[in-house]
């Protein structure tokens, strides 16, 4: 941390109170989301909504990926993609098992 001014640090530990912050305000929008009554695919779509959020979160600023060159983004959009295919590919096979 060598060189970095007394504001430079206030503003980067501000910036990691916040998404502190946010994380927690949205783990309690979690537990509320989980006492109301959805049906299993709104709350499954609802979690990981929050999840993504929750995780996009932790990826950018306490990983630091919000910094990063595009190589970076480029393999964090592949795994997005692979995640995708891994969760729609089930669901695809099933509904074509159910006939719809």
């Amino acid at each position: 941390m060598a060189g970095h001014s007394p504001e430079e640090i206030s503003a980067e530990r501000r910036v990691y109170v916040t998404v502190f912050a946010s994380l927690g305000v949205l783990t309690l929008v979690t537990v509320a989301v989980a006492s109301l009554d959805l049906s299993t695919g709104a709350a499954i779509f609802v979690a990981l909504a929050i999840a993504s959020v929750k995780g996009s979160l932790v990826a950018c600023y306490f990983m630091h990926l919000i910094g990063e060159r595009k190589l970076i983004y480029a393999v964090l959009a592949l795994t997005f993609f692979f995640f995708l295919v891994l969760i729609f590919l089930p669901l695809a096979a099933q509904a074509d098992r159910m006939g719809g």
